[in-house]
C-alpha cells in the first residue's frame, strides 16, 4: 500500500517546493488538517464520524470497516510506519522549502508541499500571455527565480517570519504621504507600517508617494534610487505629462516615490504657509496615474521577483488607494484601464481616513483629471443650497472622493465605528447616503502601532525604560517630566496630558475649558500641539494664569510626545469625531490611561471599566465618556482621579490590562487581509 505521488509542479511559493538541480522529483501529497498525514489508501477505511479509540492517530476523521481488532491493529502499525517514511522524505528536501514562520513545526513545512487545486496556472502553460509592462522576454525566465526564498536576499530583508498569510497577493499602496519621508498625520504613520507588516506575512507590497523635495528634506530620499523608467500620459486639457520613478527597497517594501517638478517645492505636502496649494487636484491626480503606470512598467522586487532587477508587479494585484488624495486610482482603473482589458482582475480599495477633506473643486476643472467625458457623473458634486455663494451659483463641482467610492470594489476606513458613523448624516460629510447604498462593502479595521518605535522597554527618548513586567520606571519618567516642565515634582499627584493638533476635530478647546475644574481636583496638567492660532494664544494664558498646575508647548516634538506619554498618568482625547486616533494606542502601550470621548475609533480601541467585574480589579482599559461637554469631560476624569487615588490595584491592573493588548500592525494587517479576499470575490467595477 503506497502514497500516491504527484509530479512537481510551478505555481505560488507557498503551495510547492523547488527541487534540487532544477530536476522534477515525485512529491508525496499529504492529507493535510489532521494529527497525522495519511494517504489515500484502500478501502480499508472509509469517512464517517469518529471512531477507534482516542489512542488512535487518525481515528477522529476515520472508522475502520473491519472487525478483526489484531488486523485493525497491524493497518494502525502499518500506518503509522508510512508515515514515519514520509516524514523522512520530506526532511530530506526541507532545506528547499519556502518558510513563513521561524517555528520549524513539521505541519508548516507539509503545508507548504501540498499542491494547492488553486494554485496559479503556470505562465509555460499559457503560451503567448504576457501582462502589461512585461518585456516578452520575462516571461520565459525561469519561474524558480519567482519563489520567495527564506534566506536574506540581496537587499538584507528576511523572508516572512510573521504567520504567513493563506492568499499571497501583490499590494500597492498609493498615498500622499509616508513615514519618515513625509509626514503631517496619521495617514503617514499607516503608510508607513502596515505595508511592512503585510510585507512580513508573505505578500509582495510597493507603496506609491511623491517625492517631495524642499531643500530641506532632500536628504530623506538620498537611498532612494532612479529607476531609469520615465511614463509620458496624458492629463486631458493640462497635457501630457512626464513623471520617473526612484525606489528604495526597505523591511521587505518597495518603495517608490513619484518624480514631477510639481511636487518640488517648499512647504508641507499639501501647502506653505501662504495656505494650501492652489493646483493640488492637478498634483495628486499626477501621482494617482503615475501610480496606476507603477505596477505595469516598473522592474522592481530583487531576486526574489525574477532576475535583478525584478519583475513587474502586474496587472493582478490590490489597489489602496488612501484618502482623496489617492482617490483618483479608482477612477482611473475603471475608466482608463478595464476598458482596454487591463486590471480586470485587479481590485481597488479605497481607505478613508478623514472624510472630512474630499478634493472639491469647481466643475470646470474635471477636463484636467484625465478622465472620458462619460464618466462626469462618477465625479459629480452639488452643494445644498444653504452651502452657495450666491443666488446665482449652481453649486457645481467635481468631488473626488465621492468619484472614488462610486469606482471602488470595496471600500475601508480605519475603525468599526467611524464605518458607522459616516454612513450617518452627522458623519457623513454630505456622502452619507452614497456610503449607505454600499455599507455591505464598507469595512473597518483599527490602526495599530510601530510597537518598536513606542516600546516603553527601549524607547531612547524616555529617561528610564520599564515593561508591563516591571514598571518602575514609569514613576522615574512622571518624576523627571515634572521637573522638565518646571512643576512640583511629586509621583502622587496626577499628571493628564493633551497631544494634538490644535483645531476643532481634536476638541483642545473643551480641553481648555476643562483646566479650571482639573485645577480645583488638584491635578498637574500638560499640553502639546499647535494650529489655529486663538488656541495656542490661550495655553500660553492658561500657563500664566495656573504656573503651579498647567505647562503648554507650542508646537510640536517627537521626543517630548514620547516623554509625556510615558511621564502622564491620563491622557485625554476630547475629539468631535475621531477616526481611529493614535495617541490612545501610544498612552495604553505605555500604562498611561486614556480618557476619550466616545466616538469613531476611540470608542473602538478602549474598553470602559468596570469596577465590578473579575472581584475588586475590574476590567476595563480606560474610560470613554459621552457627550462630548466639558460636564461630561470632568466627570470621566472624577471616576478616574478617584481609582487612581484610593483604588491602587485597581489603577495598576488597568495598566497591566492596557499594556498587554495586541496594538501591534500585525493585528490589523490580518483584518486588511480578509477584505482583500473579499475585494477579490466581489465583481469589478466596470462602470
Amino acid at each position: 500500500m503506497k502514497a500516491s505521488a504527484l509530479p512537481l509542479q510551478y505555481g505560488r511559493a507557498s503551495d510547492i517546493a523547488r527541487m534540487p538541480q532544477g530536476k522534477s522529483r515525485p512529491v508525496t501529497r499529504l492529507f493535510l488538517g489532521r494529527k497525522n498525514a495519511i494517504p489515500n489508501f484502500s478501502s480499508t477505511l472509509t469517512r464517517c464520524e469518529k471512531g477507534l479509540d482516542s489512542g488512535s492517530d487518525f481515528g477522529e476523521h476515520y472508522t475502520l470497516v473491519s472487525n478483526d481488532p489484531e488486523e485493525v491493529r497491524k493497518e494502525i502499525e502499518k500506518l503509522r510506519a508510512e508515515n514515519s517514511k514520509l516524514r523522512e522524505e520530506i526532511s530530506s528536501i526541507e532545506p528547499a522549502v519556502p518558510r513563513g514562520g521561524s517555528g520549524s513545526g513539521s505541519e508548516q513545512d507539509m503545508a507548504r508541499l501540498n499542491v494547492d487545486a488553486k494554485a496559479p496556472v503556470p505562465v509555460e502553460e499559457v503560451p503567448g500571455v504576457v501582462s502589461r509592462g512585461v518585456p516578452a522576454g520575462a516571461a520565459a525566465l525561469p519561474l524558480q527565480e519567482e519563489l520567495r526564498s527564506a534566506e536574506l536576499d540581496r537587499q538584507g530583508h528576511e523572508g516572512p517570519t510573521e504567520e504567513a498569510a493563506q492568499n499571497v497577493m501583490d499590494i500597492v499602496f498609493v498615498t500622499s504621504e509616508v513615514a519618515p519621508w513625509s509626514k503631517t498625520g496619521g495617514l503617514a504613520d499607516v503608510a508607513g507600517s502596515l505595508p511592512v507588516a503585510l510585507s512580513k506575512r508573505g505578500h509582495r507590497v510597493m507603496v506609491v508617494a511623491p517625492r517631495y523635495l524642499n531643500g530641506v528634506t532632500d536628504a530623506r530620499y538620498s537611498e532612494a534610487e532612479d529607476t531609469g523608467s520615465r511614463v509620458t500620459f496624458n492629463l486631458g486639457v493640462c497635457g501630457d505629462q512626464t513623471v520617473g520613478y526612484f525606489h528604495q527597497h526597505t523591511n521587505g517594501v518597495d518603495f517608490v516615490f513619484v518624480d514631477h517638478p510639481c511636487f518640488h517645492r517648499s512647504g508641507n505636502p499639501y501647502g506653505d504657509e501662504a495656505g494650501t496649494f492652489g493646483d493640488n487636484q492637478f498634483r495628486f491626480c499626477l501621482l494617482s496615474l503615475a501610480a496606476c503606470e507603477a505596477p505595469l512598467n516598473l522592474h522592481i522586487g530583487g531576486y526574489k521577483h525574477g532576475s535583478p532587477p525584478g519583475f513587474p508587479y502586474g496587472d493582478k494585484c490590490v489597489f489602496v488607494a488612501n484618502d482623496w488624495h489617492a482617490g483618483m486610482v479608482c477612477c482611473y482603473v475603471a475608466a482608463r484601464y478595464r476598458p482596454y482589458g487591463v486590471y480586470n482582475d485587479a481590485r481597488t480599495v479605497l481607505a478613508i481616513h478623514n472624510l472630512m477633506h474630499q478634493g472639491v473643486e469647481p466643475a470646470t476643472t474635471y477636463g484636467q483629471l484625465g478622465m472620458p467625458s462619460d464618466w462626469y457623473g462618477a465625479l459629480e458634486w452639488v452643494f445644498p443650497e444653504h452651502m452657495r455663494a450666491h443666488e446665482l451659483d449652481k453649486g457645481e463641482a467635481v468631488n473626488i472622493m465621492k468619484g472614488a467610492m462610486v469606482t471602488a470594489d470595496r471600500i475601508m476606513t480605519v475603525s468599526q465605528g467611524y464605518a458607522w458613523e459616516i454612513t450617518t448624516p452627522e458623519g457623513g460629510f454630505l456622502l452619507d447616503g452614497l456610503l449607505r447604498t454600499r455599507q455591505h462593502q464598507l469595512n473597518g479595521v483599527a490602526n495599530g502601532i510601530d510597537m518598536v518605535e513606542w516600546n516603553p522597554a527601549t524607547d531612547s527618548h524616555i529617561p528610564a525604560n520599564y515593561s508591563v513586567d516591571d514598571m518602575s520606571g514609569k514613576r522615574t519618567c512622571k518624576e523627571e517630566l515634572q521637573r522638565e516642565l518646571g512643576l512640583n515634582v511629586n509621583p502622587d499627584i496626577p499628571l493628564v496630558g493633551f497631544i494634538g493638533r490644535l483645531d476643532s476635530q481634536k476638541g483642545p478647546d473643551l480641553f481648555l475649558d476643562a483646566v479650571w475644574g482639573l485645577r480645583h481636583r488638584d491635578v498637574q496638567m500638560v499640553m502639546l500641539g499647535s494650529g489655529v492660532p486663538a488656541l495656542e494664544g490661550r495655553m500660553r494664558e492658561m500657563e500664566r494664569e495656573f504656573p503651579d498646575h498647567f505647562r503648554g508647548w507650542v508646537g510640536f516634538s517627537i521626543p517630548v510626545a514620547h516623554r509625556i506619554i510615558a511621564g502622564a498618568d491620563i491622557i485625554i482625547m476630547p475629539s468631535r469625531f475621531e477616526p481611529c486616533g493614535l495617541n490612545q494606542l501610544y498612552a495604553m502601550a505605555y500604562g498611561t490611561i486614556p480618557v476619550a470621548h466616545a466616538t469613531g475609533g476611540l470608542r473602538d480601541t478602549i474598553e470602559d471599566f468596570n469596577p465590578f467585574a473579575k472581584g475588586k480589579l475590574g476590567a476595563g482599559t480606560g474610560w470613554t465618556y459621552s457627550p462630548n461637554t466639558v460636564e461630561a469631560l470632568l466627570s470621566a476624569c472624577d471616576n478616574a482621579l478617584t481609582t487612581y487615588r484610593s483604588h491602587h490595584e485597581s489603577w495598576t491592573a488597568l495598566q497591566v490590562r492596557a499594556m498587554s493588548q495586541d496594538l501591534s500592525w500585525n493585528r490589523a494587517a490580518k483584518q486588511w487581509e480578509q477584505v482583500f479576499t473579499w475585494a477579490k470575490i466581489d465583481p469589478a467595477y466596470c462602470g
